[in-house]
């Protein structure tokens, strides 16, 4: 792109420029942005005038800054469709992605008010906690927390869950099928928790779906926290309209 005959400020051009090579294909998803000092030495501009530009385009969800790593382009944003209970393997899966699971924690711990409600248990009883990060191509996607009753979930903990999806293991191993789910889903910030599973800073977007996941005679056997990174992915729909009688 010329910029010599553009009348914005000069940061603006960098970036148009820079968003013009991500477009084309000269800078390709997962790639790494040219070192600072070369972009001061292409647009013959100053630090902080590339910098306002970089920033900018981390803004616009094209690049990313890795801490100690460098400036990478971003890979298109996954659109994710809400229109049936699937879980995040089956979920990557149908968009051509590779989906991998990390463990981080499992305990069993006491039921606060809310996992009480949602596992339709008295307050305090014990539960089993699970803390995974979900990726899909080796980038964390999503930081899952994950709630079942305690008999289901020491079985549950004995399998390998960085290979295992749970929706599998209680649907396929312990006969526990899945009949319907409900969502609530929230645009949050990320917890210094949360934001160091999904190596992203501490306040950046995150969507926060609440799901509980019913078996057979709509008894609650799954309650999820899922933490989905704000700029990786969006969520679709389809709605249909409630036909009304017309005079």
């Amino acid at each position: 792109m010329n910029i010599n005959h553009d009348y914005r400020p000069l940061y603006a051009k960098i970036e148009a420029a820079l968003a013009s090579d991500i477009s084309d294909g000269i800078l390709l998803p997962g790639s790494q942005l040219p070192p600072e000092d070369r972009l001061i030495e292409r647009f013959s501009a100053s630090r902080t005038t590339v910098r306002k530009a970089v920033e900018n385009l981390v803004l616009r969800g094209q690049v990313e800054i890795r801490r100690g790593k460098g400036t990478f382009v971003t890979k298109p944003r996954i659109s994710q469709e809400l229109t049936e209970l699937t879980g995040f393997v089956e979920d990557m899966q149908a968009l051509g992605r590779t989906p991998t699971a990390r463990l981080l924690d499992k305990q069993i711990v006491p039921a606060d008010t809310n996992v009480a409600r949602q596992l339709a248990v008295p307050p305090g009883s014990l539960v089993m906690r699970i803390q995974r990060v979900r990726l899909a191509d080796g980038v964390a996607i999503s930081f899952d927390e994950t709630y079942l009753p305690r008999k289901i979930g020491e079985k549950i903990v004995t399998h390998d869950l960085d290979a295992e999806p749970i929706f599998s293991l209680l649907e396929g191993k312990y006969d526990l099928p899945l009949t319907e789910a409900e969502y609530r889903l929230e645009a949050v910030t990320a917890t210094p928790n949360v934001a160091q599973a999904l190596a992203v800073d501490s306040g950046s977007a995150v969507f926060l779906i609440e799901r509980t996941s019913y078996t057979e005679g709509h008894r609650p056997i799954d309650y999820e926290k899922l933490h989905y990174r704000g700029d990786l992915i969006s969520f679709v729909t389809r709605l249909a309209r409630r036909s009304h009688d017309r005079p």
